[in-house]
């Protein structure tokens, strides 16, 4: 590999799956998931392998989401996003695509040692994550009923966190009965992100390029967005009622929440080029809190 190469490369994964955030938010999604579903089965926590696992499967995976994403959107990026790495020439659609090829075997390799009847949770993300790429085959139906095409989409979530959650409980014994609200959070956290990172400042909307700022206007959007953070809210504090630790994670998730709606308010009233950074920000703060403290507080407070 030429020096060149290389730099575009890294240019690339700064651009559009940034290591320093992706690389740290999903250390805690797939420890969280992990540790919440032990305790919400009332396990001990499992060793290391299986967190290093999880890990690698994440990474894996929403690398692969990315790369799919490049694929389904290569014509709009083409038309209306041209400053985008692959439009510009940064690096090529065939080579991202073997990239993206080439972390599958790390993902097998890592469940087949840890656990091989695992795979079919990695293979199932994986039908669903293909389907998704080629719209499901109605891109037309989708793309009229941006709800439809964001449930559909989201559905990705749920099923990583089956997987990850998996690496624990299919070796554990079985998934707890509790374990929907767990999965259920990741859907509702999907949605917070993928809306979040899409509600823009009026200036910035693009001709062609669809977002949730721009379909449903900025209050009503900043609505919804609000509405999603409250579901997940209650979800989360569903967990704690299960493993005992409300207590905590209720003032904890409304602490962060509150700065949260603080922020979206702010948007809402004044939909500036900063307020839209800091939502995207705020999104996936919220997620990356969520997340730690559904997935660590009952195991630190098991612990003390």
């Amino acid at each position: 590999m030429t020096v060149s190469r290389a730099s575009r490369i890294w240019t690339y994964q700064s651009e559009r799956f940034p290591l320093k955030k992706t690389a740290p938010l999903l250390a805690v999604f797939s420890a969280a998931s992990i540790c919440a579903s032990a305790t919400l089965s009332g396990r001990d926590i499992p060793s290391i392998d299986a967190f290093i696992t999880g890990f690698i499967v994440a990474m894996a995976l929403f690398f692969q989401v990315r790369v799919c994403d490049e694929i389904k959107d290569y014509d709009d990026d083409l038309n209306f996003r041209p400053e985008r790495p692959i439009p510009r020439g940064l690096v090529s659609l065939q080579g991202v695509v073997r990239f993206g090829l080439l972390t599958i075997p790390p993902a097998i390799i890592a469940v087949w040692a840890w656990h091989a009847p695992v795979l079919w949770l990695l293979f199932l993300v994986w039908l669903w994550l293909t389907a998704m790429t080629f719209e499901f085959g109605v891109p037309a139906l989708l793309k009229a009923r941006p709800v439809l095409y964001l449930a559909s989409h989201m559905a990705i979530m749920p099923l990583i966190d089956l997987l990850l959650t998996g690496i624990e409980w299919v070796p554990g014994g079985g998934a707890s009965p509790h374990l929907w609200m767990f999965i259920a959070l990741s859907f509702v956290n999907g949605c917070v992100l993928e809306i979040g990172r899409k509600l823009w400042a009026p200036e910035n909307e693009i001709t062609g390029v669809e977002t949730y700022s721009g379909l449903w206007g900025v209050r009503k959007a900043s609505l919804i967005w609000m509405l999603c953070l409250v579901v997940s809210f209650g979800l989360l504090c569903g967990i704690g009622a299960v493993t005992r630790t409300l207590w905590i994670v209720g003032p904890l998730g409304l602490i962060a929440g509150a700065v949260c709606i603080l922020r979206v308010l702010h948007y809402r009233s004044h939909p500036t080029p900063k307020a839209q950074a800091d939502m995207d920000t705020i999104a996936g703060l919220w997620v990356f809190v969520c997340y730690a403290i559904a997935g660590f507080v009952p195991v630190v407070l098991r612990a003390l």
